[in-house]
């Protein structure tokens, strides 16, 4: 064998209705790792890309929130599998994006299968936490019971590549809902990673759409999208949250402020999730129903 042999550089590629697209403007920009070097040329999502995304992620919707909840938890554990065998690849990865050593970078990856287990194991019980029977004035069943949003924008935190990334994606669709993902717009390469993982893990397409680019380019036509139901800041600044939160009320898009800030690595994305991000893009659906009468007595049930 040859000690001449040239590198294989890997191309990124957005990940949009389960397949993998260049940005339709054809732009690419340069990511590096912590010390400046040379990682990849990752593609420069446009306005075009984010439509594009929204459209994938609502023909997706029905099939996804009419899915079972057990069924969705398969999948997101499948996902974990699919990591698992894969984590060297993240490793690297992550070590690079966020200026990690091999070991840490390890644990991040770690920490970000066991998100994924974590929420797989909530699809088929959040449900009992915020839904359940309410006692009324009167013969009637009152049940009230969750139900997905709908499209939600997820801007990932810039500084968490990868963990930061999962805990934002995972909650968003294991309650059913679909997602236009904007990734951090300096370590954008895990979350490409993860479409890959995404496209070979029984997800189906358009469940999870992920964009790479300036996340002020990408973020304002889809806070102002009618077609967007709600938007997760996580990884916008202040001022850009401010902004996307007045395009978003437009339509009475639910809004996740953008808490907690991570900028300087402040956060600790390791920390028990608990289920604020389950319960935030979620509705609630109340029906009444007579109880009925049973028997000459008048009694019901």
């Amino acid at each position: 064998m040859s000690d001449n042999r040239l590198s294989v550089f890997k191309t990124y590629k957005l990940y949009v209705g389960g397949k993998f697209p260049r940005s339709e403007s054809g732009r690419v920009y340069e990511v590096t790792d912590s010390k400046g070097k040379w990682l990849a040329n990752a593609p420069q999502s446009s306005r075009k890309d984010a439509r594009d995304a929204v459209v994938a992620a609502r023909k997706a919707f029905g099939g996804w929130s009419g899915a079972t909840a057990y069924n969705r938890g398969q999948i997101l554990y499948r996902i974990a599998e699919m990591l698992e065998g894969r984590k060297d690849q993240f490793v690297r990865e992550v070590a690079d994006a966020e200026g990690l050593s091999k070991s840490k970078a390890a644990a991040v990856v770690d920490a970000a299968i066991d998100r994924w287990v974590w929420y797989a194991g909530w699809t088929d019980k959040i449900g009992q936490v915020v839904g359940g029977a309410n006692p009324v004035a009167g013969p009637f069943f009152n049940l009230s019971t969750p139900e997905p949003t709908g499209v939600v924008t997820v801007l990932a935190p810039q500084k968490s590549s990868f963990l930061g990334l999962v805990s934002v994606i995972a909650p968003v669709i294991a309650t059913g809902n679909t997602a236009v993902v904007v990734a951090s717009a300096d370590s954008p390469l895990p979350a490409l990673s993860l479409g890959e993982v995404l496209a070979t893990s029984d997800l189906p397409g358009g469940v999870v759409n992920i964009l790479s680019g300036k996340t002020a380019e990408i973020a304002a036509p889809l806070a102002s999208h009618q077609d967007v139901n709600a938007i997760d800041l996580t990884g916008a600044d202040a001022a850009l949250a401010k902004e996307l939160e007045i395009a978003a009320a437009d339509n009475l898009k639910r809004v996740l402020g953008p808490r907690p800030v991570d900028e300087g690595g402040a956060f600790d994305w390791s920390a028990d999730p608990g289920t604020h991000r389950l319960t935030a893009f979620l509705e609630t659906k109340t029906v009444w129903h007579p109880t009925g009468a049973l028997g000459a007595s008048g009694s019901s049930y």
